[in-house]
């Protein structure tokens, strides 16, 4: 029915309220999904695990990327596109637009290129609606101090320059797909978030219901 995706640089908080949106919406009676990247299939999980383990600090880029998109492909065919099918809310901590934000612009491989290598895999199977959870690289770094060391992954424990590049290749893509990247102030309280949240996906549930009717 809908696909939507959560996007933002870690510490952003957007894993907590993807379950709040979850639950709000199955209390409503619509069949929901909730699933993460790289993850969700068996498979992608296992993939999930080489990709952040901080076993693998000398991961070259070009592998990282492709390890993502691999993970994805597998996630996509296995679950997303039959869960869709179905007709549920697919909600995704995690999509296309991560390869393009972290290995794309500030790995340097360039979005435009992963834009084309994710496009032969992944068909016509995007987002409808993807909320990117704004916040500033110092706050959301401050956030994930607070975390345990086994909670910390590879790429948590990258520099603070290499998160400030990934917030600025988000910057890039919300210009050019403002259609369908939505900006949320993630800074705000958990209830003002989920407002907005809220008020970007019951209008494109709504549209969703009106091309039905239409």
């Amino acid at each position: 029915m809908l696909f939507i995706t959560l996007e933002g640089i870690d510490g952003s908080g957007k894993t907590t309220i993807a379950k709040l949106l979850r639950e709000k919406l199955r209390s409503e009676g619509y069949n929901v999904v909730l699933t993460r990247e790289p993850g969700g299939d068996e498979i992608a999980e296992q993939i999930r695990e080489i990709i952040l383990s901080k076993k693998n600090e000398k991961m070259d880029p070009w592998t990282e990327a492709l390890l993502y998109i691999a993970a994805r492909c597998q996630h996509v065919s296995q679950d997303i596109l039959p869960a869709l099918k179905e007709g549920a809310i697919v909600i995704c901590d995690r999509f296309m637009d991560s390869t393009s934000a972290y290995q794309g612009y500030a790995r340097g491989l360039g979005i435009r290129t992963l834009d084309e290598i994710q496009s032969m895999v992944l068909g016509t199977t995007k987002p409808d609606l993807t909320l990117f959870f704004d916040i500033e690289p110092k706050v959301a770094l401050n956030r994930m101090q607070e975390r345990s060391e086994d909670e910390m992954n590879r790429l948590d424990l990258e520099k603070s320059t290499f998160h400030e590049k990934v917030y600025e290749g988000y910057q890039v893509l919300i210009s050019e797909h403002s259609e369908r990247i939505k900006v949320i102030d993630a800074d705000k309280t958990i209830n003002e978030v989920l407002e907005q949240v809220y008020y970007y996906v019951y209008n494109a549930i709504d549209k969703i219901k009106a091309q039905k009717n239409g």
